[in-house]
Order: structure tokens, then sequence, then C-alpha cells
């Protein structure tokens, strides 16, 4: 059967898909271009599911803000090719769309959210792993809320490897943006020492005191438990954001920083792409091998 050159191209175009699976679609179909497309996606999607349990930790987060809402979730592939491809990244922005449109705040709801064309969001995500030839996962969805008078900022470092959320009331979007940028750099554990469970202090405590008498042995104990108080005092100050040094200005800490500017900390969150996810690994030379056969 002959086909219309321009309905291969338009069939192309619009699936992704590969010129001799189009052509095979329209022959399929009948040269409704249609009925190729659902059988291409039909197919595609098949394909998809075997790939489906292929390891992805590599990816971006993204965040999608609206007024007072900012969504944020994490797309994970299997390469950093792909995540630095420009499909893949006009994709995590679609899927941006449709969780925001949506206002859902968890992973399960995004994936049962559905875009203009009724197609959901995990329809989606199995049609582009067969463009793109890769396992792609949504994951890690949440929303953040701000009070009309407070303001978001809003940081994504190497192209959304990390992003971070802060909520401030009081100052201004350079204040909030600037808190972002060093909640990313320093990876502060707590907002501040109020905010430190009992658990970590009583086990830091533990840890600093043996510490101590190991490497001061015959030391009275009033000292050896303000060597700990030091240490610990110490400890806190690199893990609580309130106490750590501005990165941008490390003579004021972030408090200082805070108070000049007439703001204070609502809450943030640091998200790092494909963190909990293990990698695979492998020899290259067997993995060329492998595909030749």
């Amino acid at each position: 059967m002959d086909i219309d050159v321009n309905l291969l191209k338009e069939l192309r175009e619009r699936t992704g898909a590969g010129i001799m699976d189009c052509k095979k679609a329209l022959d399929q179909s009948g040269s409704d271009i249609e009925k190729a497309a659902e059988w291409l996606r039909e197919k595609g999607m098949a394909k998809a599911v075997k790939k489906a349990s292929r390891i992805s930790a590599e990816g971006v987060f993204n965040v999608v803000v609206t007024e007072n809402k900012a969504y944020v979730y994490e797309i994970n592939c299997e390469t950093d090719f792909v995540s630095s491809n420009a499909k893949f990244k006009e994709f995590v922005a679609k899927v941006g769309e449709v969780i925001a449109a949506s206002d859902v705040a968890d992973t399960e709801s995004a994936l049962l959210s559905k875009n203009s064309d009724g197609e959901t969001v995990k329809e989606m995500l199995l049609s582009f792993i067969a463009v793109i030839g890769e396992n792609i996962i949504l994951r890690n969805v949440y929303k953040v809320e701000k009070k009309p008078e407070e303001v978001f900022g809003i940081y994504k470092h190497n192209g959304g490897k990390i992003a971070v959320v802060d909520v401030i009331e009081g100052g201004n979007e350079t204040v909030a943006k600037n808190l972002a940028m060093h909640i990313c750099a320093q990876n502060p554990q707590y907002l501040d020492r109020s905010a430190v469970d009992a658990e970590y202090l009583a086990k830091e405590t533990e840890i600093l005191k043996k510490e101590a008498l190991e490497s001061n042995p015959g030391k009275p104990e009033n000292i050896i438990e303000r060597m700990v108080e030091g240490r610990l005092n110490k400890e806190l100050k690199e893990v609580c954001l309130m106490d750590q040094p501005l990165v941008m200005d490390p003579n004021v800490t972030v408090s200082q920083y805070l108070k000049d500017n007439k703001a204070k900390v609502v809450c943030y969150s640091r998200s790092l792409a494909g963190e909990g996810v293990e990698k695979k690994a492998c020899n290259f030379v067997e993995e060329v091998q492998a595909q030749l056969k």
C-alpha cells in the first residue's frame, strides 16, 4: 500500500515514533491518521510497560507557582543525558501544568490528574517512555501554600537537581530568594535549636562525651561537660538554619540577616533529585556487548 508522505510526516511529528513504525501504523489503519496514532500509542504503551521496571535515578525537581501555591514534583529518568534533553524539559513543564491546574498535593493524585485532552499524567508518562526510550517516573509531589501577604523564595540548582522552596513573612522576594539559595548550599537539618529533636541531642551528647573522655583521660567531670557543651553548640550552629553564617555574607548569621530585613521564616523545603533511588552499577563494556548481541 502506497503511503502519503505528508501523512507519514504528520504522524511522526505528532507521536515521535520511528518512520517504519509510522508506516506500519498507517498500513494497519488504512491511512487513517487518528487510528494510526491510537495504534502507535497502544504499541508504545506496551513497550513502555516493559521499560517501567528499569532503575530511574537521574532526573530533576521542578516548581510551578500559581499565586499562593507552589507545586513541587520530581521526574526521574535513567540517564543524565536524557534529563538535560530539551524534550524531557518540555515534558516536565507539561506535567507541571497538569499538576497545578488539578491542584493536587501528592503523587497518587497527580498521576490520576488529566490534561486538557483527557489524558492522565500516568498515560502521559507511558507515552513519553515510548518516545524517549527510557523509564520515566513521577514521584515526590507536594504542595506548599502561603498567605497572600507572605513571600515565596524559589531556587533550582543545576537545572533542578536541587529545588528549594521557602516562605517568609515580611521581607521581599530578594530576601526570600537569597534564603532559598543559602538553604540549597548549606542543607540545614533544622530551622532552629527549638526544632532539634530530643533523640538527636541525646545521641550526639553521648557520642561527644565518649570522644571527650577518650581524648582527655583523667579530666574532671565538670570540664568534660563544658567540652561537650561547646562541641555540641558548634555542631548545632552547623545544622540549624538560623545559626548558620549566611552564604552571601558569612559575617552575619541567617537569623541576623532576616532580622535586618524585618523577615521571619514560615517554612522551607529542600529536595534532591534521585535521593533514595539506588543507582545500578554496570560494566560499560558488558552493556555494549549485550546490546550488540
